[in-house]
């Protein structure tokens, strides 16, 4: 394991990109080395390698196979405590400017402008000290379920983030997704009950994504909804799969679910506008996604496996950029959307040491 991360330390200072990751429930950490600077991009999802793209698809950028050193090692199970943080010390300003957001996106839903819009806001985190291998390592630790990330390239910057939404698995032509909605901090009841609107939520989510399926494919299944732990949260998730129609792309089916209801809004054009006009900063990757495109060594047969940016932080120096949004419906109060974007902060907080 030690060798694993050297090597990815050595790569770093040598300023060049670089992803490591480790997919959900599985015990490998897969390491791409990209052996030279270059800014390769994503032209028609025909090449193979990790792809990280950007929520409005401007940036689609790609660590290929073909130019660069792969390397795995597998997870160890070592001591760490997270750092427990008080929530309540908050910035009353951050507060306010967020819960007038989701006031705007409330009042558009009642207008019928669309039914749903997720909004989002930032944070900067001060570091004292970061070490981006023992972070990695500790959220590897804290979110097994989750797809945990450390991308970096020096055009592009330093992401890192543990995920539990699924874009799009692809296996020639057949394909898995997932509709991830609704959220809820994990307290000592084993019960879980959900709400009216997060099950709308759900609800919104899981229509579109069959709903757009059924324009690329001739078969999917749909699973009853159910309730999964991600860290400290909960969140309702159902599982979709199916199979391809013959003249479907994986470009086309990528198109059809991103950005998915979960992290942009319905209908997808009007909640979109809405975000770009209203939200005050650029997500630039945050809510895109990325993950295995066309891939062959992480199993026997090329595969794509792609995930939705959530979780997610950016490091600039000794600062954390940290992103949280939150599904706004009709029936969304305010401060309890500002308090559930709390709860998605600490996914991040907890690994880092101010």
């Amino acid at each position: 394991m030690n060798n694993f991360f050297t090597k990815i330390k050595q790569h770093y200072n040598q300023n060049l990109p670089f992803v490591m990751y480790s997919k959900p429930n599985t015990t490998s950490v897969f390491g791409l080395l990209q052996q030279n600077n270059t800014l390769y991009k994503i032209t028609d999802y025909s090449e193979k390698g990790f792809v990280f793209a950007s929520f409005d698809e401007k940036q689609l950028v790609l660590i290929p196979e073909s130019e660069s050193e792969i390397i795995t090692t597998e997870k160890e199970i070592t001591a760490f405590e997270s750092t427990e943080i008080d929530d309540l010390n908050f910035n009353a300003e951050a507060k306010k400017q967020y819960e007038d957001l989701v006031s705007k996106g409330i009042e558009a839903i009642k207008n019928e402008e669309f039914k749903k819009v997720v909004l989002s806001r930032s944070e900067r985190v001060n570091l004292s000290e970061f070490d981006f291998s023992e972070t990695f390592q500790h959220l590897v630790q804290l979110y097994p379920t989750t797809f945990c990330y450390c991308f970096f390239h020096p055009k592009i910057g330093f992401w890192m983030g543990a995920t539990p939404e699924q874009l799009l698995k692809a296996n020639g032509n057949v394909f898995e997704t997932t509709a991830l909605a609704g959220t809820q901090k994990a307290n000592l009841e084993t019960e879980i009950s959900w709400g009216q609107k997060e099950k709308d939520e759900q609800q919104y989510v899981t229509d579109f994504i069959v709903k757009r399926l059924r324009e690329v494919a001739n078969s999917v299944v749909v699973t009853e909804p159910y309730s999964l732990k991600a860290g400290s949260i909960w969140h309702i998730k159902t599982d979709i799969s199916g199979v391809l129609n013959e003249n479907s792309t994986l470009e086309e089916v990528i198109d059809t679910l991103h950005p998915t209801p979960a992290v942009c809004g319905l209908p997808k054009k009007k909640a979109k506008a809405f975000i770009i006009e209203n939200e005050n900063y650029d997500r630039t990757f945050y809510t895109g996604f990325l993950g295995e495109l066309n891939s062959s060594f992480a199993g026997s047969k090329t595969s794509s496996d792609l995930f939705v940016n959530l979780r997610s932080m950016q490091i600039q120096d000794k600062t954390a950029i940290l992103y949280m949004g939150c599904g706004i419906t009709k029936e969304s109060v305010p401060e309890k959307e500002w308090e559930e974007s709390v709860n998605k902060s600490m996914t991040m907080k907890r690994v880092l040491k101010k």
